[in-house]
């Protein structure tokens, strides 16, 4: 069961939000907290000792807190700040910074294709689809859920909590 949290569960959930966040700007809360779900009920599972779901859970919050700076700031959204924290739990201390670090540069890596691809005309086809129409005007912002998930699935198969249960 803790095996199919991790190759199932959690990648569907951060591919629903970065999918719903790339089509609307929103990222409903009850993508992160699934995403939460999932942890506690693998934590459970896979016999995380004590002391790391301390750890784990102070990682959640203190991405949460940075998440809603951002937020605060204009920088991200809500649902990003969210997805952020609850991504943030699985990782912990020991992965969190390689995660930030690569949804940052993946956020930097989507931001610059849009910003290019809204200098370039729509063909009338796809001017017609609201959320493709959205997503290239300038005035949009970045739909930056999409970095958080792609982050969150290319540091997933190396993260130490996978090491310390056994599962790689």
């Amino acid at each position: 069961m803790s095996t199919f949290l991790v190759m199932m569960v959690l990648p569907l959930l951060l591919a629903l939000a970065a999918g719903w966040d790339l089509a609307s700007y929103t990222i409903p809360n009850l993508l992160p907290i699934g995403i939460v779900a999932a942890f506690l009920i693998f934590a459970a599972l896979s016999g995380l000792p004590g002391a790391a779901w301390g750890a784990h859970l102070a990682a959640g919050v203190v991405a949460l807190v940075a998440g809603f700076a951002f937020f605060a700031a204009g920088w991200i959204g809500g649902g990003d700040a969210k997805l952020f924290a609850a991504a943030a739990l699985w990782f912990g201390f020991g992965d969190l910074l390689s995660y930030a670090l690569v949804a940052a540069l993946l956020g930097g890596a989507l931001t610059i294709v849009l910003l290019v691809a809204r200098r370039v005309p729509l063909p009338a086809g796809l001017i017609r689809q609201g959320w493709i129409a959205r997503l290239h005007d300038q005035r949009s912002g970045i739909p930056y859920g999409v970095a958080l998930a792609a982050g969150a699935l290319v540091v997933l198969p190396s993260a130490q909590i996978l090491r310390a249960v056994g599962l790689v």
